[in-house]
């Protein structure tokens, strides 16, 4: 049996997302304290007070000369990737929220501190364990696609529902500039669900942007802090080994996005699986099984409850969805059962996962070269659309090593180039 070792926590960002995770990580038994910090002091020790967390630390400089074991960063999507090198520099295990960074080159720059450290990185990926993605994985598993050739995520969430709110609380007077972020720079919702179950990596794509005509100033090239105008994103993506997979990333889009933010379609050569807002199928060349009932979530907590009063009410069924039954309860510490869950029950497990890992020092499943697969092909399908779809290469920094650990016990290895033009000699 592994031997686990506590570990003490100190959270970075107390904005909405960080406070629900705040509860969770509190109360999971391998970790012994959670502290605080935020660019706005109030909010970090308001978060404290109303949790009866263990403290703050004046900024994440601060944070990171103190003893604490690691971090978890919830800052702006923008800032993850040289925090959390910062981190791991200063001898601090790190989870991070999504995206794992906005360049291959700090993506690089992260897999390489992992290397030089040992230290433990995980990124937050919601959509690993999303009840679909885990049905899936199964079915893959067991040998029921058969082959898998082609596969689709969507991340379809659009601006009207609880967007416009979170970034004006997030980015301030400011907020449009950074509300104009990149579609496709934040595609770990929807290639996470895709490649969380069939694995792999992509080579090549092909990205179409659609350019915003709402004009209210999001989406503004002028405007934006990203020179980005895309509001709506497809990718279609070469698989390594052969194979495709489309990617669909939408902020404007008639879809009841505060039911259902991703979905997920896998076709094998003996089944296939679909789900839309409401019904998910099993197909294979008998019939169609409804398996809708496996993949329902049931809500942990009332949308109306006090502490989701700073998150907008069309993002509040994405804090209190549960478990589905898909999914194995019976591996999570019993301290969290009965606590708010989210994302379609993910909560749970991204805060175990983390915990288990640091813990036992071992690696968790989105560890940096699986979070690198999530977040690279966007990144590239980003370049390939502002370059009128052409088709890119997209760069692989391999597979994840059996262990890590420090003085450069791993084979290291250079940082791929941002993209190249995608060819057949």
């Amino acid at each position: 049996m592994t031997q686990s070792t506590p570990f003490s926590l100190g959270l970075v960002g107390a904005g909405q997302f960080a406070g629900q995770f705040a509860k969770l990580f509190a109360a999971h038994p391998l970790i012994t304290s959670v502290y605080v910090t935020d660019v706005l002091p109030e909010r970090a020790a308001g978060l404290v007070r109303s949790l009866g967390l263990d403290g703050t630390f004046p900024s994440f400089e601060a944070m990171l000369e103190s003893d604490l074991d690691a971090v978890a960063i919830f800052t702006q999507r923008w800032t993850h990737g040289p925090l959390v090198v910062q981190a791991l520099q200063a001898g601090k295990h790190v989870y991070s929220a999504v995206p794992m960074a906005v360049s291959v080159g700090e993506i690089g720059a992260i897999i390489e501190a992992v290397r030089e450290t040992g230290l433990t990185y995980m990124m937050g990926e919601t959509s690993y364990y999303n009840p679909a993605t885990v049905y899936a994985r199964e079915r893959r598993a067991e040998g029921a696609f058969g082959r898998i050739f082609y596969a689709e995520g969507d991340y379809v969430h659009d601006m009207d529902l609880g967007f416009y709110e979170a970034y004006q609380y997030s980015g301030g007077a400011d907020w449009k500039r950074t509300a104009s972020y990149p579609p496709m720079l934040y595609p770990t919702h929807s290639l996470g669900g895709v490649l969380g179950a069939i694995g792999g990596n992509a080579v090549s794509v092909s990205c179409i942007g659609v350019r915003d005509e709402r004009g209210d100033g999001v989406f503004d090239r002028e405007v934006s802090m990203f020179g980005n105008d895309f509001s709506n994103a497809t990718a279609l993506f070469e698989l390594a080994g052969g194979g495709s997979m489309r990617i669909n990333e939408f902020r404007r889009v008639g879809y009841p996005s505060h039911l259902r933010e991703s979905r997920f379609r896998y076709f094998g050569t003996e089944g296939s699986f679909e789900q839309l807002v409401e019904t998910s199928v099993w197909q294979d060349k008998e019939g169609v099984t409804d398996v809708s009932e496996q993949l329902t979530t049931a809500a942990t907590l009332d949308a109306d409850d006090p502490s989701l009063a700073h998150v907008a009410p069309a993002l509040r069924d994405a804090f209190v969805s549960g478990l589905a039954p898909v999914h194995d309860a019976g591996r999570l510490p019993a301290e969290l059962r009965g606590l708010p869950n989210g994302h379609e029950g993910s909560h749970h497990f991204l805060v175990d996962d983390f915990a288990r890992a640091v813990a036992t020092r071992t690696l968790p499943p989105v560890n940096a070269w699986e979070a690198a697969r999530y977040t690279v092909p966007g990144i590239i399908a980003h370049q390939s659309a502002l370059r009128g779809g052409e088709r890119l290469l997209v760069p692989d920094f391999g597979d994840a090593p059996g262990e890590i650990s420090p003085s450069g016990d791993t084979p290291s290895s250079s940082v791929p180039s941002e993209a190249g033009v995608a060819g057949r000699s």
